[in-house]
């Protein structure tokens, strides 16, 4: 059997904790970014967790994480 690969651009995308849950990055930081305040901003640096539904898609999408 050959082996199985991994999707690299989910790899990118996304990491793991050592808990095993899945960490991603928050949307809307691309541009537009002088009418967004400064308080938003600092809150969309933070990472968020993958929600429950979704993990197991990421998983199979990276089968040696």
């Amino acid at each position: 059997m050959p082996k199985m690969k991994t999707r690299r651009a989910t790899a990118k995308r996304f990491r793991f904790t050592a808990s095993g849950k899945i960490k991603r990055g928050r949307a809307n930081r691309s541009h537009l970014l002088t009418r967004r305040s400064a308080n938003r901003m600092r809150k969309l640096r933070r990472p968020a967790l993958v929600s429950k539904e979704d993990e197991h898609r990421i998983k199979q999408m990276m089968p040696y994480r």
